[in-house]
């Protein structure tokens, strides 16, 4: 029996839709010239124009040891000896750092706190191998709602009818939460009780109710770890309620066993390194499957959160991970742990439909729903508004005049062309009693940025806008009677791929992210102290339901490999369009939105579950797929192709193409007995777009058999040369342009902890040509800094010292020597800073790293970037800036 549930995939090849499309105004058909053709931006341009620093180095640090983590089968004795040979040479180099944490279940290594004016001699310290920036991640505001709806979200996945028709609860499988904790006295989650209760069975509070790892507070940044992990933010029992919840929410596996695995405080940030503890503990409780939606963006599947997660598939579990909240900064975007090579990297589709609150419309009583501007107050929950009267666009810093008093009355403006604050406070400054504004688009919007003048403030749909001022045209008296009642409203984004999910590709062009689910507009439980229940939006939610989808799955089938799991999601999924009619790209949503009934009636498996094309610099590449029949009946297969949208342009702020690639099979129909495998190969060739598009294109391989099923396998790879995308660029063009990297000195920060700089915008001064004391002056460190936007990420960075009188190299010595794979920039305007403290290391006539410090005199730094993807050997895959002369003087 076939239960694919969007079964459309086939259809499109055959149709040619993306080679057939129109083009877009101005630009030629398809049938004019065979190149892309141009559709719209990615998204809406970034409101800064990235000429703003913004400071985005970190103090904290990963250090990795030569040997695998005992996972991977290395002694954890012999794990011992090196971390401790590492501490004593670490000593004896003199490097000043804190020791935060070890480990050696999934990560052999270290978490530390260090300036990185330790770089050089951290790096050259014996045995260690890596070095990596630690971040801090945070969790998103969340936006309250009341009433039901994840029953839509449900129907979109098949999870419903998993539930409802094939019987599946998760009955039996565990699932870890790793996240601010779990409410577990919520009775939707087995509550009343205390932990560990029934349904909330294991876990850990890592850090304790006061901890924010970004705190200007040393205190709050400290952990302080307990074995109570209730939830007091609300982010993780909103997950827990979508994978398991059972009650006024139903979760998509409502009777799994939970595991709260608490890494956030009550407020702000996290460590990476808290993760990789939370994870080890998850691993030595024996559970089946671990949800984590987090994520730290524009990092390397190499990241240790990626890797230790990569070792947790190894030892048995799957791992799931939300891909990341980043769509709006562009392209390469993901992040770890999502990005891990045998993790199923989640993001984001808008739900169906989602809950508003609601006014009546008089005289027509017609309901209306609508969302609150910005921080105004909320309206009251009964009451009637004054009459109604349109009073345009309302911007008047664009000239306009409101086309009437709103004075005493209730003002109706129209969104566009202004910000919402503008609207609401000229309507609200001539007397207004209420602001209602009109989207100019489908669908409800939050207007944010909007400061409470005191009076009502709301945001209704585009609709609703015109069938109020259609009953003004009329000369209706109308008003609006306010209710404490919400109402389902359809989404006009529903069922596309959200604004806010991460673009892949990973930075070394692996395909990222690997499946999606529902995560925008989603209702699901929430801690009682807050509510109950509770609407947020983000790759968070998504996540989730595909940690619910496997746990049914495994209930189905108890011996389903970690790694199988994933590629029966992929093989199965259902691509989501753009607009309705083309096919969203491949880097956006990955195999498509899962499909639970055709995971389950699945009878056969195609391998690879995805392919990662690469750079088509060095031509067409081909994959063998391998197709398994696990049913008891003989099935050919008609095998094609559909394209996907592509992107191409700035990585910042890309733009949507119609590209063609090209697909050869070996044979057009394939034939798998019973019980057997068959092979195809599949030749796949770029579009060959001009080459300064930087084009991400992708698409679909479509097995479609004759006993009704089909199955799809993405594809995805970068159009040209990828080490032709700059990493070393300035910030910012034109007049406004910053010529980054800088020789720097700091200027604004009295403590340099994280993003901790008084004043990140002007934290920096250009400093060419002057003098350093190396001491600290006023509070503030007079060293040189090298100051670097990385508009691409980078395999490797190096800074080294030059003595500028000779005009050499300081031997062995590089201030980030081997640093390793840097993320890129998050946004347009970001840097990242690098001291140097006026120390170099050479290595000794017993081999042995020394380290010393310069004389006085005159020197540069020279900074060097490996491209992502780059051929170490060759010297076009590196990056060299060479900063301006300074002076040391200690005197």
């Amino acid at each position: 029996m076939n239960l694919r549930r969007h079964k459309y995939l086939g259809a499109l090849a055959a149709l040619g839709v993306v080679a057939a499309a129109v083009a877009a105004p101005g630009a030629a058909s398809a049938d004019e010239a065979p190149g892309p053709t141009y559709l719209a931006p990615l998204h809406d341009a970034p409101a800064s124009d990235g000429t703003t620093l913004v400071n985005e180095t970190t103090g904290r640090w990963f250090v990795e040891l030569a040997s695998p983590p005992a996972a991977h089968g290395t002694a954890k004795a012999r794990i011992a000896r090196e971390q401790a040979a590492f501490r004593q040479a670490a000593r004896a180099a003199g490097v000043d750092y804190t020791e935060r944490r070890s480990f050696d279940t999934l990560f052999n290594g270290f978490s530390i706190d260090m300036d990185s004016s330790q770089l050089a001699k951290l790096r050259t310290t014996h045995g260690v191998t890596a070095v990596y920036p630690m971040v801090s991640l945070s969790v998103p505001e969340p936006q309250k709602a009341s009433g039901p709806d994840m029953a839509t979200a449900l129907g979109m996945t098949g999870a419903d009818v998993a539930q409802s028709e094939l019987g599946l609860t998760g009955e039996g499988v565990k699932v870890a939460v790793m996240d601010t904790g779990i409410d577990y006295r919520h009775p939707d989650l087995g509550g009343p009780g205390s932990f560990p209760t029934a349904r909330v069975a294991y876990g850990y509070d890592f850090v304790g109710d006061d901890y924010d790892a970004s705190s200007p507070d040393a205190g709050k940044r400290v952990p302080r770890p307990d074995t109570d992990p209730m939830d007091c933010q609300g982010h993780g029992t909103h997950v827990a309620g979508i994978v398991g919840a059972d009650g006024e929410v139903v979760g998509v596996a409502p009777e799994v066993t939970l595991g709260a695995y608490r890494v956030f405080g009550c407020d702000g940030s996290t460590d990476a390194d808290i993760m990789i503890a939370a994870m080890e503990k998850a691993l030595a409780d024996g559970m089946d499957v671990l949800n984590m939606s987090i994520g730290s963006a524009y990092t390397w599947p190499s990241y240790p959160t990626a890797t230790a997660s990569d070792a947790l598939v190894d030892a048995g579990m799957v791992v799931v991970a939300s891909i990341g909240n980043s769509g709006a900064t562009g392209l390469y975007s993901t992040g770890a742990p999502g990005l891990g090579e045998k993790v199923i990297g989640v993001g984001s589709i808008d739900n169906t439909h989602s809950r508003a609150s609601s006014v009546v419309a008089n005289p027509s009583g017609e309901a209306v729903a609508y969302t609150v501007l910005g921080d105004v107050a909320a309206p009251p929950a009964s009451g009637t508004t004054d009459e109604l009267v349109y009073v345009g666009r309302g911007c008047p810093s664009l000239g306009d005049e409101l086309l009437a008093d709103p004075a005493g009355r209730t003002a109706l403006l129209v969104r566009g062309g202004c910000a919402f604050e503008e609207k609401y406070a000229v309507a609200a400054d001539e007397g207004a009693t209420g602001v209602v504004i009109a989207n100019n688009a489908p669908g409800l919007f939050n207007g944010g940025g909007v400061v409470d003048r005191g009076v009502p403030g709301i945001g209704i749909s585009q609709a609703d806008g015109a069938n109020l001022r259609d009953q003004l045209d009329a000369g209706e008296t109308v008003t609006l009677t306010w209710t404490a009642e919400e109402i389902v409203v359809a989404s006009p984004t529903g069922g596309e791929k959200s604004s806010f999910s991460s673009y892949g590709l990973a930075p070394d062009l692996s395909l990222k992210p690997d499946l999606a689910a529902p995560g925008g507009n989603i209702y699901s439980t929430y801690p009682l102290a807050k509510g109950g229940h509770a609407t947020l939006s983000g790759t968070s939610m998504a996540a989730p339901h595909v940690a619910g989808a496997v746990a049914l799955l495994l209930e189905a089938d108890p011996g389903l490999a970690a790694q199988s799991a994933r590629d029966l999601l992929q093989n199965t999924a259902d691509p989501v369009l753009y607009a309705g009619t083309y096919v969203e790209t491949v880097h956006g949503q990955g195999a498509g939105m899962i499909d639970v009934p055709a995971a389950h009636a699945a009878t056969a498996s195609v391998t690879p579950a995805k392919i990662a094309l690469g750079e088509s610099e060095s031509g067409p590449v081909t994959t063998t797929l391998t197709v398994t029949n696990t049913g008891d009946a003989e099935v050919t297969y008609t095998l094609s192709s559909v394209d996907a949208l592509a992107t191409g342009g700035s990585t910042f702020a890309p733009g949507l193409y119609l590209a063609e690639s090209g697909v050869e099979l070996s044979t057009p129909a394939l034939t798998v007995p019973a019980g057997g495998t068959a092979e195809v190969d599949i030749t796949i060739s770029a579009p060959g777009a001009d080459p300064k598009l930087q084009m991400i294109y992708g698409g679909y391989v479509v097995l479609t058999g004759d006993d009704g099923s089909e199955y799809s396998v993405p594809f995805a790879g970068f159009d040209g040369d990828y080490q032709a995308i700059r990493a070393l660029a300035p910030i910012g063009s034109g007049e406004d342009q910053l010529d980054v990297p800088w020789l720097a000195r700091l200027t604004a920060c009295g403590e340099f902890i994280g993003l901790d700089c008084i004043d990140p915008a002007a934290g920096y001064a250009k400093a060419d040509g002057e003098t350093f004391t190396l001491r600290w002056v006023d509070g503030v460190p007079d060293y040189p800094y090298v100051v670097a936007h990385l508009a691409h990420q980078v395999e490797d960075f190096e800074i080294s010292v030059i003595d500028a009188a000779t005009g050499k190299k300081s031997p062995t010595f590089a201030l980030a020597a081997d640093l390793g794979s840097l993320g890129r920039s998050g946004s347009a305007g970001g840097i990242q800073a690098f001291v140097w403290e006026g120390t170099v290391t050479r290595t000794n006539g017993a081999g042995r790293q020394v380290t010393r410090p310069v004389d006085d005199g005159d020197y540069r730094l020279e900074v060097r970037a490996l491209k992502a993807g780059g051929d170490r050997s060759n010297p076009d895959h590196w990056e060299t800036w060479t900063g301006p002369v300074f002076t040391i003087d200690r005197d």
